[in-house]
């Protein structure tokens, strides 16, 4: 379902906000070149200005009333004015271009703005991009353009410079757990997921991913058993990590997992217990806060972070795990 301007003002105020005052000033660009991260909602708000323009009766003058036949069209993706152009196999083609082109070439059937939309613009084809160039360069009368990309730096700096340029910053933490708990996520699971990923359809994957769910419990259990001894700690390590956390994303995951929980246990000394993301553990990790200082706590995500760089400069996992278990556990109390 189509989310309305004020759902996705939450989400993108300066945006909503430059959009908006395009409108009521009669100053909507030709070409807008939308640019950031993939789930910050950058093909909506495309959906949303097009609603905008064509709207029979703007509320404030600029808000589309989601009610009248051009906003519900433009909803159910059939209306004959708007378009929407996305890469054929791996690329945008010039016959799709050609096509657009060919659909804009006649007068708006019914209404007086012609709008399309391109996804993943950065994946035209040079022959494609060239064609489009053309189209920007000669715009029609009451034609909108949007270009969406995650990549502004693979497209033809010809083409940049005839869009108006966008930028979509990333969702908040908190914008994205109340995003989650809106399409069905358990309140307690919400803001852990939202710190892993700033994409709201990679969360619900993960959510429901069996990998994930046990991946958790093992992060938890390793965090314990570094309170014990070094033995024990590797131990873990062999039976329960290097048995779970394979492929090199799967291990920054659990990285990722594993720093969470030392920044609750900072977040609940400093107490911000609001800000605690492991909300079914957060009684027993109040103990663990107990048991370390806020200087420990920050030399022990310095080290995780230490192994993430390790990680991706292709250092080999079970060594590095061995490396930072040993490392976690300096200037703790072996029992």
């Amino acid at each position: 379902m189509a989310k309305t301007w004020d759902e996705l003002e939450r989400l993108q105020p300066n945006v909503l906000k430059m959009i908006k005052n395009s409108i009521l000033k009669n100053r909507v660009a030709h070409a807008y070149l939308f640019e950031g991260m993939r789930g910050t909602g950058k093909k909506q708000i495309s959906i949303l200005l097009a609603k905008s323009i064509n709207c029979q009766a703007p509320l404030d003058g600029y808000k589309p009333c989601e009610s009248c036949s051009n906003c519900k069209r433009i909803n159910s993706g059939n209306h004959p004015d708007i378009h929407l152009v996305e890469p054929d196999g791996l690329s945008i083609k010039k016959g799709q271009i050609q096509q657009l082109q060919e659909e804009f070439s006649k007068t708006g059937v019914e209404s007086k703005n012609k709008f399309y939309t391109i996804v993943h613009a950065d994946r035209m084809t040079t022959n494609a991009a060239n064609s489009l160039l053309k189209f920007l360069e000669e715009p029609h009368a009451g034609t909108v353009a949007v270009l969406i990309t995650e990549q502004a730096q693979q497209m033809l700096p010809t083409i940049l410079s005839r869009c108006q340029m966008i930028n979509f910053t990333p969702l908040s933490p908190k914008n994205m757990a109340e995003q989650l708990i809106a399409n069905g996520i358990q309140p307690q699971m919400a803001p852990l997921l939202a710190q892993l990923t700033n994409n709201l359809e990679e969360a619900l994957e993960i959510s429901n991913d069996d990998w994930f769910a046990q991946a958790q419990k093992i992060v938890l259990k390793l965090y314990e058993v570094l309170k014990k001894s070094s033995l024990e700690a590797m131990v873990a390590l062999q039976e329960n990590w290097f048995m779970h956390f394979k492929e090199k994303e799967q291990i920054d995951r659990g990285l990722d997992l594993l720093l969470l929980i030392f920044k609750d246990l900072l977040y609940i000394q400093l107490g911000k217990k609001d800000q605690v993301v492991y909300l079914n553990e957060s009684s027993r990790l109040e103990q663990f806060a107990l048991q370390t200082s806020g200087r420990r706590l920050t030399e022990q995500m310095a080290a995780i972070l230490e192994a993430k760089r390790k990680l991706h400069a292709n250092m080999n996992p079970q060594l590095l795990m061995e490396e930072l278990v040993l490392k976690l556990q300096e200037g703790s109390t072996l029992v």
